[in-house]
């Protein structure tokens, strides 16, 4: 009788052991198949982030720019027609039009010498950003004359600081001014002061700001000094797109500058990016200052 109870528990022990074991094994096959899924997942929604943006920022098609546009800085269109490309370089106050493959460039003057970074045009007017954030406008219409006399000059929109980008909403009817180096207060952030345009004067419309570290963290970088050089919004997405030469990234955010992504300029092709702009296709401008063995240039990438 006690052999045969030993027996059947002997028994009862092996299959409780063979259980537990089958059990085990489905529960690591069972972790192993939440744990591929889950990085499925994750590699899906990291290559549809991917996929988001729509240029390939190595393979640009480039346009030469003439000799008297070595130094090319700002760059627009007017109402995103790309047959004419509007241009300043700094120290002249020069406007530039030309077409991308033209060999020669024709000009405006609307001032002196100076530090001028950046250009607009809204509502049939031509803005002009200097480096400290005063704001020169004038008709389109005066392109064609030698010198515009009639330039309207605004001062004291901006806190002091150097300002490098100017961009315009056409539908908002708003220009943005940015940041290029904040020189009191607000250290680790790039601001942006917005104001709505009508018939040359400026009213403020709020203002936005990019946070360094935040721009370094979505890099993947330990830390950055992000000094941005222009900016231009995707007339698709909304998106505003943050250039910056001396990091050689492009940032993009979503329409109130709240950070999306980001882009390296990898490459010999952006020697010094300084100039950003959009054409009515979607299609992505960058334009490069020229250097010891490049002219100026303007770089542009087809939207996908």
């Amino acid at each position: 009788m006690n052999k045969n109870k030993t027996k059947l528990a002997s028994i009862v022990i092996a299959f409780a052991i063979a259980f537990i074991g089958v059990s085990c094994v489905n529960e690591k096959h069972d972790d192993q198949a939440k744990d591929k899924s889950k990085a499925n997942t994750e590699n899906t929604a990291a290559s549809a982030k991917k996929t988001d943006f729509s240029y390939d920022l190595t393979n640009p098609v480039k346009y030469n720019m003439p000799q008297n546009l070595f130094e090319i800085s700002g760059i627009t269109f007017h109402n995103g027609d790309p047959k004419q490309v509007f241009a300043i370089q700094d120290e002249d106050g020069d406007l530039f039009h030309l077409g991308l493959e033209d060999k020669q460039a024709k000009y405006t003057k609307f001032g002196g010498k100076g530090d001028y970074e950046d250009l607009a045009i809204l509502k049939d007017q031509v803005i002009i950003l200097k480096s400290n954030g005063e704001l020169h406008t004038f008709p389109l219409s005066k392109i064609n004359a030698p010198e515009v006399t009639d330039v309207i000059k605004t001062k004291d929109l901006v806190p002091k600081a150097e300002y490098e980008g100017l961009a315009a909403d056409e539908k908002a009817a708003t220009v943005y001014v940015l940041t290029k180096e904040v020189k009191k207060g607000k250290k680790g952030e790039t601001e942006i002061f917005a104001f709505k345009f009508d018939q040359g004067s400026y009213t403020p419309a709020g203002n936005f700001s990019l946070a360094h570290d935040k721009i370094a963290e979505v890099a993947g970088a330990s830390k950055m000094n992000f000094r941005p050089s222009a900016l231009a919004k995707n007339p698709k997405t909304g998106e505003w797109y943050v250039l910056s030469s001396m990091n050689k990234l492009l940032v993009i955010t979503d329409e109130n500058f709240k950070i999306k992504s980001t882009q390296a300029l990898k490459g010999n092709a952006f020697n010094q990016p300084e100039g950003i702009a959009f054409d009515k296709d979607n299609n992505l401008y960058i334009s490069n200052e020229g250097g010891t063995l490049s002219a100026g240039n303007i770089l542009m990438f087809k939207s996908k």
